[in-house]
């Protein structure tokens, strides 16, 4: 083997760091959750590429090993906190390995650490920092552009990590500007002028994703910057000029909150956005609900948490009723939307506190170089500005790939800056040794254990992923027998992110039982077996997950239907459906929905009574939610329990759920049973429902025309009527004669 010099090393390391950048702009659709996927995997294959070099380089010159520090330590201590909390948590697999959606198992953090040891290694110049900062502010404003032209969530897939990242890189454009500023080298003009036009391109892009804990952060980190400068610049100009800046800031923030239906707030998305601002805001209250949850169950697990990454097992169990109030969707909460309410939950003391120590260390050092003048005045001011926006923008969201990587660069440039040494000096160490037998151990053996598990855990999920999407795109086609092959295919080898991927099938095919119906019974109940067997394979990570619970009762209830003609075989599958319905609502009491499972389970077994009790009880979890009424409302007309179902009709329609009602032969009977009582609120309600449901019947559009005719509406009468005449051609003279009417009232 080819003796490896120093020099070598070094530009195998950087050139892979730079490469690390490629990962934010990879989507490949291939792929399960595509904006998560394809970068986490990638940065996963780089980074263990790169730690063979890494482990042969430190090996070989011990001079090159990365310094003693308390960031370093803070940062091992808050890893080793979030693997001893997997290993005693509930659920192992979801905290070691995490899921396809997020990516965030300790598995696939471990690799930002790695990433910032290498960069601590290799990265030891200002020139080294300079173009390594320069690959990132470029990255950042490209996916900056290319949200502010094509979509706001850009090739991040999320509006508010777009808004990290922007927040990140806006400060090292600063940092980039300031430096060479302080140089004043020749051309140092224009490099300024292209840092600051890369941070307004980012400045720009926080106008489309409307995050507003970004704002917040932001804007507090600029008067934080402000009111810094003013206190340790020296120079006059800059005091007067920051003051200003800090008090123009505050003055539109208050006018702002005092006239938020002005025009100018109206016509501005910053300002809107800030303004919604509240902790009467929708967002709020359901991450209320949420931190709450937190704090309830805090003193059940108070030193490690529940187990990192199992946040959804703490939301099931505190689950209140009245986040329907807020909001009918989004109730699955795996993450609490704010770090530190996170990081306490799932990791407890030991984790929070080894997170903070990062910062600590942090800060530690940057105020040690400030003292000693290792760290200039504007530099210090932009570095504690930015961990602030940071920390606030955190309270809201919480950390993901393009904040890790960024936020391991902040950390790993105050580690250079609390480290550096004389450039002569650097350049003097490392003189060029032969191979020898550890630095060749570490490469040979090295690169086979980090290429088995680059195989093992990397590419062959990437292959299910893969297959995932194939088999979803049989399943689009309709032909479930060739999707669930191709999901047998996906799943023969087996890996440890399978969970998504099984939901994925599972979901399917309940989702299309009418299909799965018309298959030959034999073939039908064999794939139905088949998908209970990965339900159950889901339930094993964590019988107190409520979802995979509920998954695999809606499952087992679907092979009850398959098997309905054999009484025996029917019961063995619907008992068991109970049983795992039960286990859904046990860890998670307060989910109304777990109910309608359940509900839709008796009314298989013909059990009304208990059918109609537990929707009763789904209704009085909250009463003001639309869906529960809705779906007694349905049970009861089916059952012809006609006075507990027009009672929950009638709450259902005043609720505004007349979008979970159908089919239309159900909202026909509701309205005949309205239209005796002359209830002209909930008649109209009913026939917008109809006209949803069969938007090409003109009779429909005709008598809603009507309707809203008498209503006073005559903007959508007149549409209903130019929409039954363009549907039916023979109604264009009375449809002409009724706009007509409409339009001289």
């Amino acid at each position: 083997m080819k003796n490896m010099s120093l020099k070598t090393y070094l530009i195998i390391l950087k050139t892979g760091i730079y490469l690390s950048f490629v990962s934010v702009f990879l989507v490949f659709n291939n792929l399960l959750f595509p904006f998560i996927t394809s970068k986490q995997l990638f940065f996963n294959i780089l980074m263990e590429i790169l730690m063979v070099f890494w482990l042969a380089l430190i090996i070989k010159y011990p001079e090159a090993r990365p310094k003693k520090s308390f960031i370093t330590w803070g940062l091992a201590f808050f890893f080793s906190a979030l693997l001893v909390s997997s290993l005693f948590g509930v659920d192992f697999n979801m905290s070691f390995w995490g899921n396809i959606e997020r990516m965030l198992g300790w598995f696939h953090i471990i690799h930002f650490f790695l990433f910032y040891l290498i960069i601590i290694t290799v990265f030891r110049e200002w020139r080294d920092w300079r173009n390594l900062l320069i690959v990132s502010v470029a990255a950042a404003a490209l996916v900056c552009l290319y949200g502010l032209l094509k979509i706001p969530y850009s090739t991040i897939g999320n509006t508010a990590y777009v808004s990290g990242y922007a927040i990140f890189n806006i400060y090292f454009a600063l940092i980039l500007f300031f430096r060479d500023r302080e140089k004043n080298e020749p051309g140092s003009w224009l490099a300024g002028a292209l840092y600051l036009a890369a941070a307004f391109i980012m400045l720009l892009v926080m106008r489309v994703t409307h995050t507003r804990g970004a704002y917040v952060g932001l804007g507090a980190s600029f008067a934080l910057f402000l009111i810094m400068r003013a206190g340790y610049s020296p120079n006059r100009k800059v005091k007067i000029y920051s003051f200003a800046g800090l008090a123009a800031i505050v003055t539109l923030v208050v006018l702002a909150f005092s006239f938020p239906q002005s025009a100018l707030v109206r016509n501005s998305s910053v300002l809107g956005t800030i303004t919604q601002v509240s902790s009467s805001a929708t967002t709020f209250q359901t991450r209320l609900i949420s931190w709450k949850a937190a704090l309830k169950d805090f003193p059940n697990h108070p030193v490690l948490g529940t187990g990192y990454g199992n946040y959804a097992i703490t939301f099931d169990k505190y689950f209140d009723p009245k986040f329907y109030i807020y909001t009918p969707t989004e109730t699955y909460f795996d993450r609490a939307h704010n770090n530190l309410v996170d990081i306490i939950s799932t990791t407890g003391l030991a984790g929070l506190l080894s997170y903070l120590s990062i910062l600590g260390a942090a800060g530690y050092y940057l105020a040690k170089g400030k003292r000693q003048n290792k760290i200039s005045g504007v530099e210090f001011i932009l570095l504690i500005s930015l961990f602030a926006a940071y920390f606030i923008q955190n309270l809201a969201v919480f950390d993901s790939l393009i904040t890790y990587i960024s936020l391991m660069l902040a950390l790993a440039y105050i580690y250079w800056l609390a480290n550096r040494e004389p450039e002569a000096a650097q350049e003097e160490a490392g003189a060029n040794r032969a191979l020898n037998n550890k630095e060749l151990g570490a490469l040979v053996f090295g690169g086979l254990v980090l290429f088995s598990i680059a195989y093992q855990y990397n590419i062959r999920p990437w292959l299910m992923l893969d297959g995932t999407i194939k088999g979803q795109i049989e399943f689009a086609k309709g032909d479930i027998a060739a999707a669930v092959k191709q999901y047998k295919k996906t799943f023969a080898t087996g890996t440890v992110l399978d969970r998504d991927s099984r939901k994925s099938m599972i979901n399917s095919l309940n989702g299309q039982q009418d299909s799965l119906f018309k298959l030959d019974r034999a073939q039908a109940a064999e794939i139905a077996d088949y998908a209970i067997s990965l339900a159950e394979a889901n339930v094993k990570y964590n019988p107190l997950d409520s979802m995979m619970q509920m998954q695999l009762a809606q499952i087992l209830n679907t092979a009850s239907l398959i098997n309905q003609n054999n009484s025996s075989k029917f019961y063995f599958y619907s008992d068991r459906a109970l049983k795992a319905i039960d286990a859904s609502i046990k860890a998670s009491p307060g989910r109304t929905t777990i109910y309608f499972t359940k509900a839709q389970i008796y009314l298989m077994r013909n059990d009304k009574a208990k059918a109609l009790e537990t929707l009763k009880y789904a209704v009085s979890l909250n009463e003001q939610y639309a869906e529960a009424s809705c779906f007694l409302a349905k049970a009861g007309l089916y059952l012809k329990e006609e006075a507990t179902g027009f009672e929950a009709m009638g709450k259902c329609l005043d609720l505004g759920g007349r979008s979970y009602l159908g089919p239309a032969e159900l909202v026909k009977i509701a309205l005949n049973h309205y239209l005796a009582k002359n209830d002209q609120p909930r008649i109209l309600a009913l026939y917008q429902r109809w006209v949803e449901l069969e938007p090409g019947n003109a009779k429909i559009w005709v008598n809603l025309s009507l309707l809203y005719g008498q209503q006073g509406d005559k903007d959508k009468a007149v549409e209903a009527a130019r929409k039954a005449a363009d549907l039916d051609p023979s109604l264009k003279s009375a449809a002409e004669e009724f706009i007509k009417k409409q339009l001289a009232k």
